[in-house]
């Protein structure tokens, strides 16, 4: 999983192959989280968990925040109440 600012979104590959991304804006340290795409099929179960939680996790790291406006971050956070406290406005 690599952040790529440039296009405001991480991205999970295999080689060279991009499997999924999670877009977002950033102000400051905000990150709205905007919309996550990743490839399904046979052995890409879990891609999307594995790219939230990687994401997540980077944006912790720079002390920041989550505006979880895309359907799957948010739901992902919600499964995963050690993330909450990143989400703008929430108590852990």
């Amino acid at each position: 999983m690599r952040d790529d600012p440039e296009n405001s979104r991480f991205e999970i590959a295999s080689g060279d192959r991009r499997l999924g991304f999670a877009a977002y804006t950033r102000t400051g340290d905000r990150w709205t989280f905007t919309h996550t795409e990743v490839e399904t099929g046979d052995g890409h179960h879990g891609l999307g968990g594995t790219l939230v939680r990687a994401a997540l996790d980077d944006v912790r790291a720079a002390g920041g925040a989550v505006v979880p406006q895309c359907p799957f971050v948010a739901g992902w956070i919600e499964r995963h109440p050690g993330y909450r406290d990143l989400v703008v406005g929430e108590q852990a």
